[in-house]
């Protein structure tokens, strides 16, 4: 393998955001959740080390290398600070004896252990208590091996705000001795949708992205799905929300590849090549579908996996089953009754019933000239429902085009207007 430093800091870059996250779990089961910066501190010189002592010869397995590396920094941190510091609860008092140390570090680094600390520190980010800003910014952060640069790229803010939200966050895990561990009982259901809703947005934004010139962030959905395929992996924190939000999630990846065109054009549904959706994504979204709908719990998630495995089992635009979306959607609105889900609604809606009882049925949703003035989709959809009447939809579109910040959506709302202004009525 190529040890240039070029190489090898880009193989180290990737191994950052693939391996930082588990390191850090692992080490934080040690050191206990109000000593994550010490737990960080060691992942760090353990890439530190990679980019000095791979100049020489990359490892074989250089994820295997750095977890062993930052195992034994870590018996090193407790050798000399075992008598300073208050590690871990549950192993404090046998980190105390050297005969035990290095027993216990080697059983927290095994294969099963290093996931069930992933978990414990999934929940911590997530823990309800936290604001939800500051969840989403401390999981993108602690479990996903995100630089706050890239969160502030990702969330679109600032590196200083996104700084002072992790900030925020870890001095409230430790004035509020926050436990790290999976909760039980009615704690856990109630964790488990606070790591639904850090882990949808977070999905939301790679396959919507709000950035300037990026549609889809795959970096971000991946991340998104990694940590809910932990979930729905564990005997004890598998849910039937976790296995349909899984589901949204497949079924939506399995659509990438016919989302944009060559040269990174927007491609919508109902003109997408249903050739190069992933087949094999489509079966296990539709299994995780399956495995969901086996009790009598049912969530948004659901729901919204049920109207994206429509669209996905339809074999053309014009064979949807536009009736049964329409009832799903119906179903999700006493759920979730957001304006965005309202709006998606009527756009099913004005499949079956024409645009006109559409149009009105949005303009009815309250604060409606906020929406539109703010969300580009309102702004859209409804210059969609208008084509018939030029002006109109002229004014939509325009007004569509000055709210996104999105370069690629711009180009199609361009396109769109373009195409209107040469049409004829």
């Amino acid at each position: 393998m190529d040890s240039s430093p070029g190489e090898i800091q880009k193989l180290t870059d990737h191994l950052f955001r693939h391996e930082a996250g588990k390191m850090v779990a692992v080490l934080t089961s040690l050191f206990g959740l109000h000593n994550i910066e010490l737990a960080e501190d060691v992942v760090q010189e353990a890439f530190a080390n990679a980019l000095k002592d791979w100049t020489y010869r990359i490892p074989e397995n250089p994820a295997a290398w750095l977890m062993t590396t930052a195992k034994n920094k870590a018996v090193d941190v407790v050798r000399r600070q075992r008598y300073q510091k208050v590690f871990a609860k549950e192993v404090s008092t046998l980190l105390k004896s050297e005969y035990t140390t290095a027993a216990i570090i080697n059983q927290l680094f095994l294969d099963h252990e290093i996931q069930d600390s992933q978990l414990r520190m999934i929940f911590a980010c997530c823990h309800p208590q936290l604001a939800e800003a500051d969840q989403l910014a401390l999981t993108l952060k602690t479990c996903s091996g995100f630089s706050t640069h890239e969160i502030a790229s990702a969330l679109l803010t600032n590196h200083e705000h996104i700084k002072k939200r992790l900030q925020r966050a870890k001095l409230f895990i430790v004035e509020h001795q926050l436990q790290f561990d999976i909760p039980s009982g009615d704690e856990l259901k109630q964790r488990q949708d606070s790591v639904m809703k850090v882990l949808y947005p977070l999905f939301n934004e790679g396959y919507n992205s709000s950035s300037n010139s990026e549609l889809i962030r795959k970096d971000l959905c991946e991340e998104a799905m990694r940590l809910c395929l932990l979930i729905t992996q564990h005997a004890y924190t598998k849910s039937l929300k976790a296995h349909a939000l899984m589901a949204l999630m497949t079924l939506l990846v399995a659509r990438f590849d016919s989302r944009l065109d060559a040269q990174g054009e927007i491609i919508l549904l109902h003109e997408q090549d249903r050739t190069k959706w992933n087949k094999e994504l489509i079966a296990i979204g539709l299994n995780y579908l399956s495995q969901s709908s086996e009790g009598n719990d049912v969530s948004e998630y659901h729901l919204q996996a049920a109207i994206f495995a429509e669209h996905i089992i339809a074999l053309d635009f014009e064979a949807t089953n536009w009736k049964h979306i329409l009832v799903l959607y119906d179903s999700l609105l006493q759920l979730n009754p957001s304006p965005i889900v309202r709006l998606n609604r009527e756009i099913v809606f004005a499949k079956l019933n024409g645009p006109q009882a559409a149009i009105e049925n949005i303009l009815a949703i309250e604060n409606i000239n906020h929406h539109i003035e703010t969300n580009y989709i309102f702004a859209a959809a409804l210059a969609d429902l208008y084509s018939g009447e030029k002006d109109k939809a002229a004014h939509y579109l325009h007004l569509a085009l000055s709210i996104t910040k999105n370069e690629v959506e711009k180009r199609l709302l361009r396109k769109k207007i373009d195409l209107l202004a040469n049409s004829t009525n």
